[in-house]
């Protein structure tokens, strides 16, 4: 038992009119909602790496955070984090975890001395998995951090950085395996480039088309029956990412025939550095049938890049869960909070302040994302829009044996004069806000 946290006891539902910091507001997780609980709706996770290994640090700054465990480089401190970890999932009473495996284990001085030391965490990782009743939502392998990865790892011009990633994934998908993780992620930390002038993009993405499909057959090998996860990543680190968003890596996978074997995690604070709003990514990967997981954050809307803090807007929230929701719900993913504490936010009690805060947030906005579906408050306006679409004749023009020209014809002869009608977006966000 870590005593980091103290004597923090575990967080309980105490409803709107509490003001205990320490106390749920809105996430009450064996309240129902439609056929679910709200906890099988939102299947919480806390990530290891903001939480249990970030130090602080930004770019001009060191460590701020001072916590047993750093400098974290030796496996007695490895499983002291682990205590720390496995602490804070019970008092916040959360059902999933993540890590990659970097986070939980120090890099050895070879390959094999890494892969023994992640196998060694495991372990200690089942005993702790049996007595709290956590899970794993998903692992994934660090191949962004090491000065080996500078030119990317799948897509590196050097094979033996591409061999060396093979071999990290798969000690990563077994141990994932082993510990009944429910997915495996895979994110292009730098998968990308930084000039045209070094680089060959053809052969990159073939290169990273070639692992994604190794990795897919592996996942079948071993009997994996988890989801392959992709996570759209733009601008950061490398200024052109392969996987800058939804739609790209629904393109990629088409190429490469793997849009049936791999869905993708979406993560708000990424939508943003593409340009785009969480509920964006969502209704597109919803669309176009590769929806799997989420990672809930928030960026600063003043800051150009990925800040990770903790949400805080009902609104967003609650349009992010009405994709989810929309999407059927979530299958084998999950919620899982990749913020970070802001680096002056030393005390223990902070993390989990935040995490308090950061469920509370998500299940407010699912509650008012299944009020307006249960409703109709959205989907009644939005078949009437496109009502026209249901009759006879705008069926055929999209059947197939329909051409240009006979669409055309038809128009002509009937001397078609549509008008415009009212989109009524205003009218639309007023419904919205009355749910917040």
């Amino acid at each position: 038992m870590s005593q980091y946290f103290a004597d923090l006891q575990p967080i309980t539902f105490e409803g709107r009119d509490s003001t205990n910091p320490l106390a749920f507001r809105h996430y009450d997780a064996t309240a129902m909602l439609g056929d679910r609980t709200m906890a099988e709706h939102l299947r919480f996770a806390v990530c290891y790496w903001h939480n249990f290994v970030w130090d602080g640090s930004d770019p001009f700054g060191g460590q701020t955070f001072d916590r047993p465990w750093f400098p974290a480089d030796t496996m007695d401190q490895a499983r002291q984090k682990a205590d720390a970890a496995f602490e804070m999932f019970r008092i916040l009473g959360v059902p999933y975890f993540c890590f990659h495996d970097h986070d939980v284990r120090p890099e050895g001085d070879t390959l094999a001395e890494s892969h023994e030391r992640l196998n060694e965490i495991a372990d200690y990782f089942e005993q702790k998995m049996e007595d709290g009743g956590q899970k794993l939502l998903w692992g994934t392998a660090n191949m962004f951090s090491n000065r080996r990865y500078m030119s990317g790892a799948a897509t590196n011009p050097d094979p033996d950085v591409f061999a060396y990633c093979a071999s990290t994934v798969k000690a990563c998908m077994d141990v994932t395996h082993r510990l009944q993780g429910e997915n495996y992620v895979l994110w292009g930390g730098r998968e990308g480039y930084e000039s045209l002038l070094n680089t060959d993009l053809g052969r990159e993405l073939e290169q990273m088309g070639r692992f994604l499909s190794m990795v897919v057959e592996y996942k079948h090998k071993i009997g994996f029956k988890g989801a392959i996860l992709i996570e759209p990543k733009p601008q950061e680190p490398t200024k052109h990412q392969y996987d800058y968003d939804v739609a790209t890596v629904y393109g990629f996978l088409k190429r490469f025939g793997l849009e049936d074997e791999v869905k993708v995690n979406v993560e708000q604070g990424h939508a943003i550095l593409a340009g785009h709003s969480f509920e964006h990514e969502l209704a597109m990967a919803r669309t176009l049938g590769i929806f799997g997981s989420i990672d809930m954050n928030r960026n600063d809307y003043q800051s150009g890049w990925d800040t990770d803090q903790f949400p805080n807007s009902p609104g967003e929230a609650a349009l992010a869960y009405y994709e989810v929701l929309r999407a059927g719900g979530f299958t084998t993913g999950g919620t899982n909070f990749d913020a970070k504490l802001r680096r002056q936010s030393l005390d223990a009690e902070d993390l989990i302040a935040a995490h308090v805060g950061g469920m509370d947030i998500c299940a407010r906005g699912l509650i008012s994302a299944h009020a307006m579906i249960e409703d109709d408050s959205l989907e009644g306006p939005r078949r009437v829009r496109y009502a026209g679409w249901e009759g006879e004749a705008a069926q055929a023009m999209l059947a197939k044996g329909a051409t240009l020209d006979g669409i055309a014809a038809d128009a002509e002869a009937r001397d078609v004069n549509p008008q415009p009608v009212s989109g009524a977006q205003e009218k639309l966000e007023n419904i919205v806000n009355r749910y917040l």
